[in-house]
């Protein structure tokens, strides 16, 4: 550099604060444009970070960073990539905008809690206005690691020769596009293939990958499912999963373009070296060229009769993007209405108007009305905050209340209510409460409301825990896009629809019911029963499949026998007699059934004599088989012979609880065009009756909630994700994507 040059730039920054003054109004003082802070991220990593103000930024060659504590040591540190500038003063430089983020080694041997850092840096603004040096001090407090173990000079020497880790001798760290190369090809018209190839000795986080269109109108991401990574204890991150060597995948490509197609995909990821350095974020953008001619047709005449394309969950989280706020809100009213229809939800309607009658001759019309209201609230508030929870952390909560001695206590809680029902005894507070509530009963008449309320929270958590497209639509997209408000909105708008009909049930339950006399024993005494009958569906889910079938029997006799079954009728006249003894033969008819079918073998109490005319080897062939799998890597062994011998594998999540799953296997299962279709498959199953680590796992892998789900897996080894299946489909439905399926090959 010229001795005039150094006499100008000297002089420019002599005087540079005075240029400051003069354009003070425009000007940020440094302190804002350049907010530097650090922390520790682990006991030998810290963290740097300057947020720069828009329109200004920093020299990379100015920023140095110093120890300020005698004891303790900063490792080698690595610059991430900037942009280059031509500076008038200091020619071709690289600089730094928005952030700027060091990761910084320490050697803290003495195991210190804190260290006092120098960082000294400077920059300008883009009108033409350059800083002074600045300097700032920082105090970081430093976590205490398990593992540090004072030593002296000597013993490191020793150790680094063993290892061969000398800093003398370490190769300097690769830049980010060497250490991690990132690649990106069209497989087919409706398949990307990303691959990534990571240098020897580094590894790529696995949660913190991210693949988006950011510019795409005509072209959309399909749900994708990465491979496992090998476990890892990340001391800034806990127990994670990483990928060495290389990670590739396939992401489906959902498209109604027609015509040729520019496509750029973002990909962002980040990773460290083995040595314990950590490179910033990354990101790196690839175009690919969609031409027409390689389009399938079901991509470029995209129309509603062919959308099948897209999976339900998909559809529906594709629409929570795309719609306005009002038609997305009614959607998922109208996805609950029909939901509210479905055996999850059936089990509710004994439970609230076991809750009504229970008010007894006190019941009107309008407060049969409000504790339908606080019950359903309730109930969609909880399905909400749960759905929201499982969502973001990927568990779906409403599973560990599956547990056995919560469904038992929880049954037992109806089996309690049951007999009050039937006058057996009287479930009251104690005398005090009960003074302290008739002395403010004419100021708070909500404690009813309130117990309304906190039934409808633990029935939603308990009897309803399976899975449904439009929840899992609405878990994928508060998933992908973080937008916890629309999503919590369309969560809350579906449990309140699946509300509806219980609240039509309180508010006319409040004119229909007797007030005062027998009939209300008698309705007491009903709804007593279905009490019970809750109880046994809900112990069905943790009781062998015998006992549940003679509980049921003796749950239809016994109410047969008070229903006066066996007893001849004395007034020939009494019409409301008749009836009862009506209803009464035919519980006792079907009770008897299910005793003479459980005494054949048979556990199912819709099919209580299967068997009994067409043999034990036609009824065994009514049953579709699959193979019980338990693990990750058990399901990856059989994908990889599937794929040597070129067959489709399938994969069922049942649960014991999960209703849905009940009925995919009584009615779906049971077709005959199912299961030759089927036929063709590999069929596995995996329980996850009891939530073990395994199960999940199992779930997570594949960013499942929960049960009912049935994965489609080609020859390829790949899942074909727009087949999944969430939720319960009947045969036709269920038969109509297989086709859609082979089709699509």
């Amino acid at each position: 550099m010229s001795f005039s040059k150094i006499i100008f730039i000297s002089l420019f920054i002599f005087f540079s604060p005075l240029i400051q003054a003069f354009g003070s109004n425009d000007l940020l003082p440094a302190e804002q444009a350049y907010r530097v802070s650090a922390r520790a991220i682990s006991a030998k990593l810290l963290e740097v970070t300057w947020d720069i103000a828009d329109g200004y930024y920093l020299y990379r060659d100015q920023t140095v960073i110093t120890s300020a504590s005698e004891k303790i040591q900063l490792g080698t540190w690595d610059m991430p990539a900037g942009k280059t500038k031509n500076d008038a003063f200091f020619g071709d430089v690289v600089i730094y905008r928005d952030q700027l983020k060091i990761l910084v080694p320490i050697n803290n041997t003495q195991a210190l809690s804190s260290l006092d850092l120098l960082v000294r840096y400077q920059g300008c603004a883009d009108i033409g206005v350059c800083y002074p040096p600045q300097q700032k001090n920082l105090s970081i407090a430093l976590p205490q690691a398990d593992n540090i173990v004072k030593t002296d000079p000597i013993s490191t020497l020793l150790n680094g020769v063993k290892n061969f880790n000398i800093p003398l001798f370490q190769d300097p760290l690769l830049p980010a596009e060497q250490a991690f190369q990132f690649f990106a090809t069209l497989k087919n018209p409706n398949t990307l293939h990303v691959n990534w190839v990571i240098a020897e000795g580094y590894y790529l986080y696995r949660d913190k990958i991210k693949l988006s269109l950011p510019a795409a109108e005509n072209i959309q991401l399909g749900s994708f499912s990465m491979p496992q990574g090998k476990p890892y204890h990340d001391e800034a991150f806990g127990d994670i999963q990483i990928f060495h060597q290389k990670l590739s995948f396939d992401v489906p490509l959902l498209s109604n373009a027609k015509t040729a197609e520019t496509l750029t995909l973002l990909a962002q990821y980040q990773g460290c070296a083995d040595r314990g350095v950590c490179y910033p974020p990354m990101e790196k953008t690839v175009t690919l060229a969609i031409p027409l001619s390689t389009q399938s047709p079901e991509l470029t005449n995209l129309t509603p009769a062919t959308n099948l394309t897209l999976s339900a969950q998909d559809q529906i989280s594709q629409s929570l993007k795309s719609d306005s706020l009002g038609l997305t809100l009614l959607s998922f009213f109208g996805f609950g209405l029909l939901l509210a229809f479905t055996p999850c939800v059936f089990p509710m309607l004994p439970i609230l108007s076991g809750i009504i009658v229970g008010q007894g001759e006190s019941i009107t019309t309008r407060k049969a009305f409000l504790l339908s209201l606080s019950y359903v609230t309730a109930s969609a508030l909880t399905y909400t905050v749960f759905g929201v929870l499982a969502a973001v952390f990927g568990s779906n909560l409403q599973i560990a209340f599956q547990e056995p001695w919560v469904i038992a206590l929880f049954s037992g809680i109806f089996i309690l209510l049951s007999l009050s029902m039937f006058g057996f005894y009287n479930l009251e507070l104690p005398k005090s409460f009960q003074a302290k509530l008739h002395n403010n009963s004419d100021k708070h008449r909500d404690g009813s409301y309130f117990g309304a309320a906190i039934m409808g929270a633990l029935s939603t958590l308990i009897i309803g825990p399976c899975v449904a497209a439009p929840l899992a639509g609405a878990l994928i997209y508060i998933g992908q896009s973080g937008d916890v408000i629309l999503g919590a909105s369309a969560l809350f708008f579906l449990g309140f629809g699946m509300g509806m009909p219980l609240l039509i049930l309180g508010a006319s339950a409040g004119k229909l019911l007797p007030k005062a006399g027998h009939w209300l024993n008698s309705t007491k005494a009903i709804f007593g029963v279905l009490m019970l009958a809750v109880a046994l569906w809900m112990l069905d889910r943790i009781l062998p499949a015998p006992v549940i079938m003679g509980l049921t029997a003796a749950l239809l006799i016994i109410p047969a026998i008070y229903l006066r079954a066996l007893e001849p009728i004395s007034d020939i006249h009494a019409s409301w007699h008749k009836l009862w003894k009506g209803v009464g033969i035919m519980l006792l008819v079907y009770g008897v059934l299910l005793l003479v079918g459980l005494s054949m073998g048979n556990t199912n109490p819709l099919q209580p004599l299967t068997g009994l005319s067409k043999g034990p080897a036609l009824a065994e062939q009514q049953t579709l088989n699959f193979r019980r799998i338990s693990s990750t890597a058990e399901l990856d062994q059989i994908l990889e012979q599937a794929s040597a011998n070129q067959q489709w594998l399938m994969l069922d999540f049942y649960a014991d609880w999960c209703i849905s799953c009940k009925e995919m296997e009584a009615f779906t299962f049971t077709d005959a065009r199912v299961k030759q279709k089927l036929s063709r498959f590999i069929r596995l199953q995996v329980d996850v009756t009891k939530n073990s680590a395994a199960d999940k796992a199992l779930l997570k892998r594949f960013n499942l909630i929960g049960p009912p789900a049935i994965i489609f897996f080609a020859p390829d080894k790949q899942e074909r994700i727009n087949a999944r299946v969430i939720g319960y489909q009947n045969s036709e439905t269920f038969l109509t994507g297989i086709n859609n399926l082979f089709n699509d090959e």
